[in-house]
């Protein structure tokens, strides 16, 4: 049966759905976290700091030091940070996770697609153009355009204004949307908002992922109308 019909709009993760960079970030907060005595591992960086946008990486980073970080000091920190990021990026060439680069091909200019990024835009816009996915998105939120990170809904919110108002005629509600996510950070993002979410193992294993509608190990085979069926049936498998 098709379901492609209502679908409203659907929203994409970036970091661990689009490309697998969570390591480039994981390297670069390294880098600035050191010199502070604060650096965390890869065990850590995944289990405590995934989803998180750089603000509150680094908050939670000084807290757990027990030291206090100013704003001014943030910000300083959060650029640098950024620049060792584009730095690694360059170096490493990030790649798209396997289906997300045909799905994302079926459904542009088909329906409405966001992205929805706790990354800042200068992480994020390199990238895109690698891929040639710089003019696909007709809305994109990252971590400057809202004070909150995932998992407070509010960029998915904000994403979902945004739609509306680009796209008035089609009457965009939350619960006719999908989020593809792949942290519980950015589920319960995504839920709060309203959104259907498809959850993708990428980033943690499946357990972990559970408030999902539906979780999957990757986008193959993953069709526009399998995405339209968690609208119309919730929890019930779209493949």
């Amino acid at each position: 049966m098709k379901y492609e019909s209502k679908l409203a709009a659907v929203v994409f993760d970036f970091d661990g759905v689009i490309v697998n960079t969570e390591p480039l970030h994981f390297v670069a907060f390294r880098q600035i976290l050191e010199a502070k005595g604060l650096a965390f591992n890869w065990e850590e960086y995944v289990s405590d700091y995934l989803g998180f946008d750089d603000r509150d990486v680094f908050k939670k980073a000084f807290k757990r030091g027990g030291r206090t970080l100013r704003g001014a000091d943030r910000a300083k920190l959060i650029l640098a940070k950024a620049r060792a990021f584009q730095r690694l990026a360059e170096e490493k060439d990030a790649q798209p996770f396997p289906g997300v680069v045909p799905l994302i091909k079926s459904l542009a200019k088909k329906i409405p697609l966001a992205l929805c990024s706790g990354a800042v835009k200068s992480d994020i816009e390199p990238i895109l153009r690698k891929l040639k996915f710089d003019l696909v998105f007709d809305v994109i939120v990252t971590a400057e355009d809202v004070s909150a990170s995932k998992p407070d809904p509010a960029s998915y919110v904000l994403a979902l204004k945004r739609l509306a108002k680009a796209f008035p005629a089609r009457k965009i509600a939350a619960d006719g949307c999908v989020a593809i996510e792949d942290t519980p950070a950015g589920i319960e993002a995504a839920s709060g908002a309203g959104l259907r979410v498809l959850a993708l193992s990428n980033s943690y294993a499946p357990a972990k992922l559970g408030a999902a509608e539906k979780v999957v190990p990757s986008l193959k085979n993953i069709t526009k109308n399998d995405l339209a069926r968690l609208v119309v049936q919730g929890a019930d498998d779209p493949g």
